[in-house]
């Protein structure tokens, strides 16, 4: 059972009603690109963190669109494209921080690379920006 792209299309439903096009084209977004990586695959059962993964994609890309239209003195495009993050946002669970992530290497046996990189992709996949926990196992 997916249940949040159930949310998601909820919610996109919602946004319609409500005639917000920042949600609803944030949320279009990934509901078109879930159906896409069904369509790949058929048999495969795509998972909430799989959905989880596909919105935080889009928000990486939202950000580097957020960025060119900073630099392109586009402020009404940049408006709309925080709020498309915004919605999207509220779908992705708190992030670990720097500290938290430090914590958990420290109290791992095996302090290898490959190995704290495969606990958290296995134990926090969608809790966690994989490249800061390199950052902080780098610094230890």
């Amino acid at each position: 059972m997916n249940m949040l792209i159930d949310e998601i299309k909820k919610a996109n439903m919602m946004a319609m009603k409500e005639r917000n096009q920042a949600k609803r084209s944030a949320y279009s977004s990934v509901v078109s690109r879930y159906q896409l990586l069904k369509s790949k695959d058929p048999s495969k059962e795509i998972s909430d963190a799989d959905v989880l993964s596909l919105i935080q994609k889009i928000v990486k890309e939202l950000d580097e669109e957020l960025e060119s239209y900073q630099k392109a003195g586009r402020e009404e495009s940049v408006q709309e494209i925080q709020k498309q993050k915004d919605a999207l946002k509220e779908f992705i669970p708190n992030q670990l921080t720097e500290e938290e992530i430090k914590t958990i290497i420290l109290s791992l046996p095996d302090r290898s690379i490959p190995i704290v990189m495969k606990h958290f992709s296995m134990n926090y996949r969608g809790k966690v920006d994989m490249s800061l926990v390199n950052k902080v196992l780098k610094s230890l």
